[in-house]
């Protein structure tokens, strides 16, 4: 039997759940797939709209203490630690420049892809990304 393995989700740590639901899903341009209450916390997943059921998805985690709340923004050392691939960049950056994300440089070309690196409203750094054909894993 083949092993069949993906990652299904990931956590980011956030200031409060409603407004990274609305920075997530407004500004970035994901949909909200789960919220759910489980009473001392809520279970909040976003992912691209448009991506497929089997996609990853984002874990928006409320910090719930003082250690979790001084790593918001700040959970990959300043390194872009998450990767948003498009399949229209221009429509996308555009779309995201329009509700105010703050972009860290123009859009470059790439041997990988056309690519440029944007903040969240934590201060996380993202490469919004439309890779380049036959490129895998960019």
């Amino acid at each position: 039997m083949n092993e069949v393995r993906s990652v299904a989700l990931f956590s980011i740590v956030v200031d409060e759940y409603d407004l990274a639901i609305r920075h997530y899903c407004d500004d970035l341009g994901f949909e909200l797939v789960a919220d759910v209450d489980q009473g001392r916390k809520r279970f909040v997943v976003v992912r691209p709209a448009g991506a497929p059921p089997s996609a990853s998805g984002i874990v928006l985690a409320e910090a719930s203490d003082d250690a979790q709340r001084a790593r918001i923004g700040n959970q990959t050392g300043g390194r872009v630690g998450f990767f948003l691939h498009t399949n229209d960049f221009e429509r996308d950056h555009a779309a995201m420049t329009a509700a105010g994300v703050r972009f860290h440089e123009e859009p470059r070309h790439e041997i990988y892809g056309t690519v440029a690196v944007f903040q969240d409203a934590y201060g996380n750094l993202w490469d919004l990304l439309e890779p380049t054909d036959g490129i895998a894993g960019a």
